[in-house]
């Protein structure tokens, strides 16, 4: 399992002048290490839609490239924009989806059937560009690139430590 803090690194150093919006437990960390905020779109009291928040940014803006960071929890509760993303097939989609298995942001519950889905096995089968799966931070690193030079959409899954936050956001 990857850090968060580790993956949210990772993905600032490869942003380059990609709009980012983080959700979920990767908000407050992500609003410590951004280096540009005037390219974060935080997405606070829409538990699950920043998938589809940046559906619609992709859609206004198809010559930049947006990454969402997304909570894997938040993800299950809007299921259904995996299927909407892919029917609109934005090539400037980058989803990252920490996998931690757990709704974080409220208390640490499990996750409906945690480990007997792979989101990026959702993706595909929902009609993702590209589906990757992460599980070791040095394998992510060396992929990074491939990741977010993809035709899109592209969603990577990344298995993450749980930590859970019991402060409000």
């Amino acid at each position: 399992m990857i850090s968060m803090t580790d993956t949210l690194r990772l993905i600032q150093e490869r942003r380059g002048d990609a709009v980012v919006l983080p959700a979920g437990m990767a908000l407050r960390r992500w609003m410590e290490i951004s280096q540009n905020e005037s390219l974060d779109l935080p997405v606070t009291g829409a538990m699950g839609k920043a998938s589809s928040m940046a559906l619609g940014l992709c859609l206004a803006q198809p010559e930049r490239k947006v990454i969402v960071v997304d909570g894997d929890g938040g993800l299950l509760m809007n299921l259904g924009s995996l299927v909407t993303v892919a029917g609109q097939a934005p090539e400037n989609l980058y989803h990252f989806v920490l996998d931690n298995g757990m709704y974080a942001v409220t208390g640490g519950q499990p996750v409906p059937n945690a480990g007997g889905f792979t989101f990026a096995g959702l993706a595909r089968t929902a009609g993702y560009a590209a589906a990757f799966e992460f599980e070791d931070l040095e394998e992510l690193a060396t992929r990074a690139d491939e990741v977010l030079s993809a035709k899109g959409p592209v969603l990577a899954s990344i298995k993450t430590v749980p930590e859970v936050e019991n402060t409000p956001i």
